[in-house]
């Protein structure tokens, strides 16, 4: 049976809440992040305004106020910003029992089967704006499309406030830049780049065979997406929504030390992921500056995972473009499965799963396993 797979993005989000409760902002370069004169202080987003100037989110603040000296500078409220989020989600509630939290302000709606209470896809879409509109006083981007990537492509291809539906796969996944598909890293990408493939249409026509040796796993997952194939179901959980850990410091750190804690923070959530049976798709990691300025950046893979090496690898990603010092770390868990992460595409091995259980079964039996890199070296 075909699939009716809905995206929501919010705009700009933390940016258009602080605009929507303080009308005045309207129309101005508003970017969240914290002191635009402090040297380590940076951005965690901006309005659309803020952005024709240049400014991005992960941009020192330093930077920001260089492009944009008239912009407007505010610290950000997380708690506010949660609130909303859980609001959000109460929505998408009133329109499938099927919800899939990807972020503070992202989701996927399985609207299969309630096609017919709508004339077409677009008053489908158009529904969901206009209640987030209503409800919440903010703009979301949507995209429809008969799978999970497809329709998150879409929800990004006409932001802010977009409505784009997928029917006709091969044009559609055409128009998309080949580093915007999911699994396209830069380090992917610079590969794909040396291999002569600067497209999507180009990946497309690579042959299989070519794809798994220069890539191996993933190139077979490249190969589907390039053709528009994700069988992935959306997937709620009524039990643990998530998994965390997070630790302040009596003194800020940086540079290797950031390295150190946040691995051994995700070696902490991973081996409780694994207690209880579970794997997790999204990673978040958050934030805490010397100022108190706190904010969070998720990613969510592509398959679900409960080894602590992807886990950190990804959380690691999310940092890196934010200098120190900080003052808190946090890594989070969340689109939790209650079964072992299977690929996506049925090529699964269980080796690394197997290591994993036996370092666990040996941690509880007393054994201080860590990482080499975890470990200070010795001066020679």
């Amino acid at each position: 049976m075909p699939q009716t797979i809905l995206h929501v993005d919010m705009d700009a989000f933390f940016a258009a809440i602080e605009i929507r409760d303080n009308p005045q902002l309207a129309g101005k370069p508003v970017i969240i992040g914290g002191d635009p004169n402090s040297p380590r202080g940076v951005v965690s987003t901006c309005s659309y305004e803020a952005r024709k100037f240049g400014v991005h989110s992960a941009m020192p603040i330093a930077q920001a106020k260089k492009l944009c000296p008239q912009g407007i500078f505010l610290k950000g409220n997380m708690d506010k910003y949660v609130k909303v989020s859980q609001e959000l989600i109460l929505i998408f509630d009133e329109f499938s029992p099927l919800v899939e939290q990807l972020s503070i302000d992202e989701a996927f709606l399985d609207m299969t089967g309630c096609e017919h209470f709508y004339q077409d896809f677009t008053s489908m879409g158009q529904a969901v704006k206009r209640r987030i509109k209503e409800k919440l006083n903010l703009t979301a981007s949507v995209g429809i499309a008969p799978n999970k990537f497809l329709a998150k492509l879409a929800s990004d291809k006409d932001k802010p406030d977009g409505l784009t539906i997928v029917e006709d796969i091969p044009p559609f996944l055409d128009s998309i830049p080949l580093e915007k598909m999911w699994g396209v890293g830069k380090q992917t990408h610079k590969k794909l780049l040396s291999m002569g493939i600067k497209d999507i249409p180009t990946l497309r026509q690579t042959p299989l065979d070519i794809l798994v040796r220069e890539l191996g796993k993933q190139g077979y997952q490249l190969y589907q997406l390039s053709r528009g194939i994700d069988n992935r179901a959306v997937e709620t959980t009524e039990e643990t929504k998530s998994l965390g850990a997070e630790e302040t410091f009596p003194i800020d750190i940086e540079g290797e030390a950031v390295k150190k804690k946040l691995l051994l923070l995700t070696d902490k959530v991973a081996r409780r992921l694994r207690k209880q049976g579970s794997s997790c798709r999204t990673i978040t990691v958050k934030m805490r500056y010397p100022d108190f300025s706190t904010f969070e950046k998720s990613h969510t893979l592509l398959e679900a995972t409960a080894d602590t090496d992807k886990i950190y690898q990804t959380a690691l990603d999310l940092i890196k473009p934010y200098p120190g010092p900080f003052r808190l770390i946090g890594v989070y868990l969340s689109n939790l499965t209650n079964m072992v992460s299977k690929n996506l595409f049925e090529d699964y091995s269980k080796d690394k799963d197997q290591l994993w259980e036996t370092i666990d079964k040996l941690r509880d039996k007393g054994l201080d396993i860590k990482k080499a890199s975890v470990l200070k070296r010795k001066d020679k």
